[in-house]
């Protein structure tokens, strides 16, 4: 009886011993499995960093193209009125002189700093901070037109007025 006794017992021990070594198995599986997507979980965070890098890369750019143009609206409009100020000398079909108008000051509020981490800027940025350093107001002196008192000119001056 105490032999069928141990062998019922080591039968028992050996079918534990099964027990324990697939538990194992399951355990390394599952440890496998978390390591693998542990992996993948790190390489998407590292993906979503690239990705907000290269975001704030094409956001540096934009805001330098905006600092750029900005620059460019306000030479164009210097150039501009000072191109009126050139031509207001001059009179026009009735006789009529026209000044240039009055520029009215309108405040000029700055951009708001953005503040980031510097990157390698591409060279369109650094020439778009260049550009969108303030110009000075150029003034032109221009004489005025001394009439001439040509034949033609009197004959087309002439041309211009009917009879009453």
């Amino acid at each position: 009886a105490r032999v069928e006794q141990g062998t019922a017992l080591v039968d028992k021990a050996g079918v534990t011993m099964t027990e324990v070594g697939t538990a194992i198995r399951r355990a390394t599986d599952i440890m496998g499995e978390i390591s693998a997507a542990s992996s993948e979980q790190s390489l998407g965070v590292a993906q979503v960093g690239e990705a907000m890098t290269q975001m704030d890369q094409a956001t540096q750019q934009n805001a330098a193209l905006v600092e750029q143009m900005a620059a460019a609206a306000s030479s164009m409009k210097i150039q501009a009125h000072d191109l009126v100020e050139a031509v207001a000398v001059f009179k026009l079909g009735q006789g009529a002189v026209t000044h240039a108008p009055r520029q009215v000051a309108v405040p000029h509020r700055p951009l708001a700093a953005v503040t980031r981490k510097p990157i390698a800027a591409p060279a369109r940025a650094l020439g778009a901070a260049r550009m969108a350093e303030p110009v000075a107001k150029k003034t032109v002196a221009i004489a005025a037109p001394k009439r001439a008192h040509t034949k033609v000119a009197s004959q087309a001056a002439e041309g211009e007025w009917g009879a009453f």
